[in-house]
Parts: structure tokens; C-alpha cells; sequence
């Protein structure tokens, strides 16, 4: 079973919600030498800006540990920013108190990769979904009690079950709960930090169809986290690729699988079963020589240089900016020329 693709055609710009200037957040790591010791960064996120408009979902991929996930947690204040600025509907997040800063994540709230561990196995589900709810003091017991139920018919579950407690339930389910969770104070904007990873292959297509009935019905804004390119095509309307801590491309869903720009897209996208079996046989995979770099020793020029098979010198020693070439189409690559095409050709 499969998601439904979007019709990206249909749906109209809105305005920006969430912006991300320049984010990086670098963690202090020992380094040795033989005599001494020295510090060194570990740039996890390194220099990452987009926006995301209002209604639509942004999906952010890459191989894992790249920083999608440091991204999502950092851009929530879950970890403070080393530098750059997040702004939320035209707030900078930094210049708030703490008592404000508690304010505007009412409306900012995340789901987990791992259904199993985000939930408290002490707690029955009616307690896990009802937590916000007391936390932020919204109702009386018995109107937070209606509340749940709404939220589990919403979310495809019996409210029946709230007394159960999360082994009772598969993963499907158990995520089910989270997003059930996530929703009880009326967030605007969602991260989904690899929502369907965990799950069974038979399970996935569902949750993602849940994800969009819920961001039609709600008007729901997400950054949907994943490396699971072809899910990652069906329900976001924008894609940006992350590569060690940068974003070297960000376009429209479409012209992104259409025409990938970036050499690292290409080699991603590359990789994706085509659903027509002579195509698949057919056709000649990219395949990056090496290892993804450790960010605490990131490469000089572009990062992507030492397993990118056009690199040229410049790519050594420049690191390139991520440049607008076509209206809502950015690469960061020497090797794209103003037109959007290669300068250099694959051989």
C-alpha cells in the first residue's frame, strides 16, 4: 500500500510561518594529541537557513547523521542554537523570556521516531494524551477528559482504550498516540522527526495518509524528517536535501525528483525503486564512493567534495553558497551555472 501522491499544482503559496537564518548548532568535543589536549567542535548543524509557509510541509532528508534531526530539535529551542536566528511568525525565538518562549511552544510541538520510547509506560494513553492539556491547564477534568476522546477518534483510535497502557498497542498505534499527544493543544506547526521509520512497511502509507487528512483538516504546518525519499515525495509540497550539517538543494517536491541539481540529490534520488520494472532494470544507479566525513572533521571547500565524482579544485578549496537559480529552486554547488544546469557533465 502507498501514499498518495500531492498535487502540488493546486496548492497555493502562503504566508511564511517559521523562518531559519544561518542555524548551526556545534557541540564541544575532546580532541588528543600526543602532548596535550585540544577542544574540538562537532558541527552537527552548520549554517542552515529556509522557511516554511503556513500549511505546507517541508521535508528535510539526507543519510543519517547528517543534522536533521539536531535541526528539528534545535529549531523547537529542545536545544539551543550555537548561532543563526529562528523566527516564529516574525518572533525571534532567542529574544524571548522563558515564560514567553513557554508561550510559543504551545503552537510548536514534535513527533518522535520511536513510538515506544517517547511514551511513558506508567501511564495509560488517556494520561499520556491528556499531559498537555493539564500542563498548560486547558479546561476542567472532565472537559480535558472529552478532549482525549475527540483527539483518539481523531487520530483513528477507539477512545475506548484510553485506560490501556502502550504495550497493549502495535506501533502503528503507538505513534497514532503521539500524534494524538501532539495535537491536544492546537499546535500550528508539527516537527516529524522520522515519524515512520520504525514501522512496519504496511503501516507507514497509513500514518502518512493520517499525517495529511490531519493537515487538511487542521491547517497544519510540518518539517517532515526522514531519508526515505519516496515517502518524503508523496506528502511534502517542498524538499531540502542535508548533507553533513548543510543544505546543498532545496526545490518543489516535483522539479527536485524531476531534475535534480545537486550531485549528492541526483546520487539520493538515484537509488529510488522506479515503480516500472523495465525502467528499474534498466537504468544505472549512482553510487557515492567513501564514507559521509565525521562533522567534528569537517572537509575544506564544499563537504560534499571528497565523494562528489565531478568535484573540481574549486569544489576543494571554496565552499559554495546555496544560490537561488530559478525562482524557489536553491542548489550550493560551484558545478550549476545561472541557468540551473551543469557546467560540468557526467561522463
Amino acid at each position: 500500500m502507498s501514499a498518495p501522491a500531492r498535487d502540488h499544482s493546486a496548492e497555493p503559496a502562503g504566508e511564511v510561518l517559521l523562518s531559519v537564518r544561518d542555524l548551526a548548532k556545534h557541540y564541544r568535543a575532546r580532541g588528543f594529541r600526543l602532548f596535550g589536549k585540544e577542544e574540538s567542535a562537532i558541527k552537527a548543524v552548520d549554517g542552515v537557513s529556509f522557511d516554511i509557509r503556513r500549511g505546507e510541509t517541508l521535508g528535510l532528508v539526507g543519510e543519517s547523521g547528517c543534522g536533521k534531526s539536531t535541526t528539528g530539535r534545535v529549531l523547537l529551542f529542545l536545544e539551543q542554537p550555537t548561532a543563526g536566528e529562528v523566527w516564529f511568525e516574525g518572533v525571534e525565538l532567542a529574544s524571548l523570556d522563558a515564560e514567553d518562549l513557554r508561550q510559543v511552544r504551545q503552537r510548536m510541538q514534535v513527533v518522535f521516531q520511536d513510538s515506544a520510547d517517547s511514551l511513558n509506560p506508567r501511564m495509560n494513553t488517556g494520561r499520556i494524551i491528556a499531559e498537555p492539556l493539564h500542563i498548560y491547564e486547558r479546561g476542567t477534568d472532565a472537559e480535558i477528559k472529552a478532549r482525549v476522546a475527540e483527539l483518539m477518534d481523531l487520530v483513528g483510535l477507539n477512545p475506548a482504550w484510553a485506560k490501556r497502557f502502550p504495550h497493549e498497542f502495535s506501533g502503528g498505534q503507538r505513534q497514532r498516540i503521539n500524534i494524538a499527544r501532539a495535537l491536544a493543544i492546537d499546535p500550528d506547526f508539527v516537527v516529524l522527526d522520522e515519524p515512520i521509520s520504525a514501522l512496519d512497511v504496511s503501516i507507514q502509507a497509513q500514518v502518512v495518509n493520517l499525517l495529511a487528512d490531519l493537515q487538511r483538516e487542521l491547517g497544519l504546518t510540518f518539517l517532515f524528517i526522514a531519508h526515505d525519499l519516496a515517502m518524503v515525495r508523496h506528502i511534502s509540497d517542498r524538499i531540502a536535501v542535508m548533507y553533513l550539517g548543510h543544505i546543498v538543494e532545496l526545490a518543489d517536491a516535483g522539479a527536485l525528483f524531476e531534475e535534480p541539481l545537486h550531485p549528492y540529490t541526483q546520487a539520493l534520488i538515484s537509488a529510488v525503486p522506479l515503480a516500472d520494472p523495465k525502467k528499474e532494470r534498466t537504468r544505472i544507479p549512482i553510487v557515492l564512493e567513501g564514507e559521509v566525513p565525521s562533522p567534528a572533521n569537517v572537509p575544506s571547500g564544499c563537504v560534499f567534495h571528497p565523494r562528489c565524482p565531478l568535484a573540481v579544485e574549486r569544489c576543494r578549496t571554496e565552499v559554495p553558497e546555496i544560490r537561488e537559480f530559478t525562482p524557489g529552486r536553491f542548489v550550493a554547488c560551484h558545478l550549476v551555472d545561472e541557468a540551473g544546469s551543469h557546467i560540468v557533465q557526467r561522463s
